[in-house]
């Protein structure tokens, strides 16, 4: 899944010295990337598929981790020629969902090879918490961060992260992309359980049968069972096109999904009093009754905005102006 490139602003003058720094926002179902430049100017930005460190697990991710990092090597020294701004870029920040501290020498390994530049120049964080940077200075707010998966995380004045959900598929992730999507195939294979042929009569099920190619068990089966957690999250789209028809239990599963998203939000104003929050992640942009349903479910007077600073452009910048958190 790759994007064209889209050259920031008007080209700088070649630089002397370490090229651009390279900012990543790594998810289960994409990556953006940006290049700035010393003077925190965002020269290029695209997009690669999904770089997780939950790929590590296997050999299998670890191979689908490596061709996508050649991926984005190939489109980060185009953009970098391009924006006349070196070949490749002098330092990387990476911010990773399924990161893990034991793999950060790894990753960094792996991160750093297609660049050849040495592993130190790879500074790794969690996704979350990139975007708590991106959003506000420590201790002034919290972020939820809705994905294929969910968490809400708050940086104190300390610089230590606190957090809320996060556990992953198998154990929550309740708001998240994922979640919609295994929570639709439920209901729509419950109610062929009662009535077959039922998923046929709803756009719900109609959505769901197109996105995996077949109304029958086995189109389900296959699609669901060969994709990645990031893929499955991506049916969430077909729960969104669905509301847009007014089916109803599409409407329903979306506002519970906001529901859910608030309720992570409440425990962290539960353990630090009531904070700014910023709403960051793919999710929100799905259909316009998740976040309605989430402010409804906030106290009175809670502020909330979206993230309005990227996070992965906010990560280039603090690898080109070598910027410590």
């Amino acid at each position: 899944m790759r994007e064209p490139l889209h050259a920031a602003g008007q080209p700088v003058p070649a630089h002397e010295g370490p090229g651009p720094g390279l900012g990543l926002d790594g998810g289960g179902t994409q990556t953006r990337w940006a290049l700035a430049d010393a003077q925190g100017r965002v020269l290029a930005e695209g997009r690669v598929a999904g770089i997780s460190g939950l790929l590590l697990a296997d050999a299998s991710g670890r191979a689908a981790l490596v061709q996508t990092l050649a991926a984005l090597a190939a489109d980060v020294t185009q953009a970098g020629r391009s924006a006349m701004a070196g070949t490749t870029p002098g330092r990387i920040v990476a911010g990773l969902t399924g990161f893990a501290s034991a793999d950060t020498a790894m990753l960094q390994q792996l991160l750093a090879a297609p660049f050849g530049l040495p592993a130190d120049a790879v500074q790794l964080m969690s996704d979350i918490e990139l975007a708590c940077h991106a959003a506000f200075a420590p201790g002034q707010g919290a972020v939820v961060y809705a994905g294929t998966g969910s968490i809400a995380a708050f940086v104190d004045a300390a610089g230590e992260l606190h957090r809320a959900g996060g556990r992953g598929a198998v154990i929550d992730d309740a708001g998240g992309g994922h979640w919609i999507a295994r929570e639709a195939l439920r209901q729509v294979w419950r109610a062929e359980d009662a009535a077959p042929g039922a998923g046929q009569h709803s756009a719900l099920g109609r959505q769901l049968f197109a996105a995996v190619g077949g109304s029958d068990w086995a189109h389900t089966r296959a699609w669901v069972y060969g994709a990645s957690r990031g893929e499955v999250g991506t049916l969430a789209l077909a729960v969104a096109a669905a509301a847009d028809e007014a089916d109803a239990a599409a409407l329903a599963l979306l506002q519970q999904a906001g529901q859910e998203l608030a309720r992570l939000a409440h425990c962290l104003h539960q353990r630090f009093g009531p904070l700014p929050l910023a709403l960051a992640g793919r999710v929100f942009e799905l259909h316009p009754a998740i976040e309605a349903s989430l402010l409804a479910s906030m106290p009175a007077g809670s502020r909330v905005q979206r993230l309005l600073n990227p996070a992965h452009r906010l990560a280039a910048v603090l690898a080109a102006t070598k910027g410590n958190r």
